[in-house]
């Protein structure tokens, strides 16, 4: 790709370096004129020090080898991967794996690392060559897993409500089943000194037990509104933390079991772990965050963001200057753990996912909606600094939309309903439109401003009067959600894209259906008329953007290798340059212009006007504006 690109590249390194790095900073003045203003980009660099990518599937456990230079990785692709810790570099692949990756650890002088699969099956290896040593059969396939600390005993969840223990280092025989728990157990985690044993349930619980010997249960711990997903002892075996559905992660004595503090946060806890010096606690979400926390006071230092997926694992280094986190999205992220927190500046946005952005008819304002069920205003023109945020939605927020005339936002939503409001400064609520009997997904004004038409899992299309409100037609066809719809430049027709995999075609005055598109091979995710309305334009999942005869409904031309079309924008003359993101690339008529790292990315994308705005899981906006 350098080679053939290595301006693009260039210029992407400018661009996303941080505004006070020594490369910004020496090199600012051969920032391309053609890209005004520059992205609202941290002012420094942040904790994130290394991706690796690798794996094909979600990584499900991680770990670092006692001197920390060594990191290994098990994943849903039935494979382990070692990495050089400081330089990211991949050293090995352990294959052969005949399920899924549950648990990994390194045995206490790092020469042996041990794999456990979801069959059953603990598997030894060399951690220098790669080489397998060993295969150890347990007494059951099993939901969670821990190593003792001596590398000894395995502790395994089945699916079922008990704790088995089992021998490892020899003879492979199961040592004890440990039963208390009524539901599936979760999360099991060995004390410092292996002694003590913590399982965490579906039953809302957390379980000491005698790991040593009698394999009693010791203590109960109550306090949970939702099932236990994570549990981890402090370095020095006094406190343990428990993660949970409910959105907390709790700490408790682990001698009495008595609860010291609960930490709140965004989304179910996965994945819980201590420091070496005890002193602070990560977590990571089902919200795409890790979260590191003061153990003591339980204060919040800092969140970290830039995975796309579930956090599933984390651990810290045993030198404690690294974090990783194994996420859903096949990476595996290490973090500076020593930083402040204070070195990585970020827009303020939404806590949750951007699920949907569109520009203003002027391209001066941004508007994003989110899993947190908000709507925000954001500065496209100068700032890029969020200035409003539109309260009233309980559901997703999955599509948003600016009038013609840039008077009024329209916003749809998964709690059934389409919301209007006032986009000229006051944010007021306008209309709240009731009529669909399923999640709203998507919306469109007609070019007058005065028909509204929003498309549903009801696997109907309504227009509505945008002024009154009043419910106009019912557009029934699709056999499936209704993702995306257009009006034509004129008004009169409507263009409608469902998860049936379809396009259909509307008289917009009398509701009937004019055609029928079949071709697509996956759902179709955007929908767009050129502004002769002689041509349709449909993207889909399939990674093709169709084009269609408006009139006879024939397919003209496929365009291939599209990432996942989400927004189609037409030129308006033939002067102006079609702007696309495909894949890592921003194009200008599918000529690549701007790489994009891998950080940068987006969830979701949004086009106007020479404008380009991205929304991230994190619940970032990003907005990069091209000149002419």
């Amino acid at each position: 790709m350098l080679e053939e690109t290595p301006l693009q590249l260039y210029y992407a390194g400018l661009i996303f370096s941080p505004k006070a790095s020594i490369i910004r900073q020496v090199f600012s003045n051969t920032i391309p004129p053609w890209l005004l203003p520059g992205p609202n980009i941290p002012d420094n660099w942040g904790p994130a020090l290394q991706t690796l990518k690798g794996h094909s599937d979600r990584v499900t456990a991680v770990a670092f080898s006692p001197d920390s230079k060594t990191l290994a990785a098990g994943s849903d692709d039935k494979t382990v991967k070692l990495w050089d810790a400081s330089s990211g570099k991949a050293l090995q692949t352990l294959k052969g794996l005949s399920s899924i990756v549950t648990a990994i650890a390194f045995f206490p002088d790092g020469n042996i690392l041990a794999s456990r699969c979801a069959d059953r099956f603990v598997q030894l290896w060399d951690a220098s060559s790669g080489k397998a040593l060993q295969t150890l059969k347990g007494p059951d396939s099993f939901k969670a897993a821990a190593f003792s600390p001596d590398g000894k005993t395995l502790a395994s969840g089945p699916y079922r409500n008990t704790v088995e223990l089992w021998d490892i280092s020899g003879s492979g025989k199961a040592l004890q089943t440990l039963k208390g728990h009524s539901d599936t157990v979760a999360a099991v985690a060995f004390s410092p000194d292996g002694k003590t044993l913590a399982s965490g349930s579906d039953d809302k619980t957390v379980k000491l037990w005698d790991a040593s010997g009698s394999g009693e249960a010791l203590q109960t711990l109550k306090g949970h509104s939702g099932k236990v997903a994570a549990v981890a002892f402090s370095p020095d075996g006094k406190t343990l933390a428990s993660g949970s559905y409910d959105k907390t992660v709790k700490l408790w004595d682990a001698s009495s079991g008595k609860a010291l503090r609960t930490l709140k946060g965004p989304g179910w806890v996965m994945a819980v772990a201590f420091s070496p010096d005890g002193k602070t606690l990560a977590s990571g979400c089902d919200y795409s965050k890790v979260k590191l926390w003061d153990a003591s006071s339980g204060k919040a230092l800092q969140t970290l963001k830039g995975h796309s997926g579930e956090v599933a694992a984390i651990a810290f280094s045993p030198d404690g200057k690294t974090l990783v986190s194994g996420s859903v999205d096949k990476t595996v992220k290490l973090w500076d753990a020593g930083g402040s927190g204070k070195a990585r500046q970020t827009l303020k946005g939404h806590w949750d996912e951007v699920t949907a952005v569109a520009f203003s008819p002027d391209s001066k304002t941004l508007a994003s909606g989110s899993d947190d069920d908000t709507v925000k205003l954001w500065d496209a023109s100068g700032s890029g600094e969020a200035w409003q945020t539109l309260k009233g939605h309980s559901g997703r927020v999955a599509a948003v939309a600016f009038s013609p005339d840039g008077k009024t936002l329209a916003s749809v939503s998964y709690d059934w309903t389409v919301k209007l409001w006032d986009a000229d400064g006051s944010g007021k609520t306008l209309q709240t439109l009731k009529g669909h009997s399923g999640r709203v997904a998507a919306v469109a004004f007609s070019p007058d401003s005065k028909t509204l038409a929003s498309g549903s899992d009801d696997w109907t299309v309504k227009l509505w009067d945008a002024s009154s409100g009043k419910a106009l037609q019912t557009l029934k066809g699709h056999l499936d959600m209704v993702t995306a719809v257009a009006f034509s430049q004129d008004g009169k027709m409507l263009l409608s894209g469902s998860d049936d995999w379809k396009v259909k075609l509307w008289d917009a005055k009398s509701g009937k259906a004019l055609q029928t598109l079949k071709g697509h091979l996956h759902k179709v995710t955007a929908v767009a008329f050129s502004p002769d309305g002689k041509t349709l334009a449909s993207g889909s999942y399939d990674r093709t953007v169709k084009l269609w005869d408006a009139s006879s409904g024939n397919a003209l031309q496929t365009l291939k290798d599209f990432s996942d079309p989400l927004n189609l924008l037409w030129p308006r003359s033939a002067s102006r340059p079609l702007l696309t993101f495909e894949g890592d690339w921003i194009c200008r008529n599918r000529e690549r212009v701007l790489w994009i790292p891998s950080e940068y990315r987006p969830s979701i994308v949004t086009i106007g006007d020479n404008v380009v705005g991205f929304g991230y899981p994190s619940g970032q906006v990003l907005i990069l504006k091209f000149v002419t």
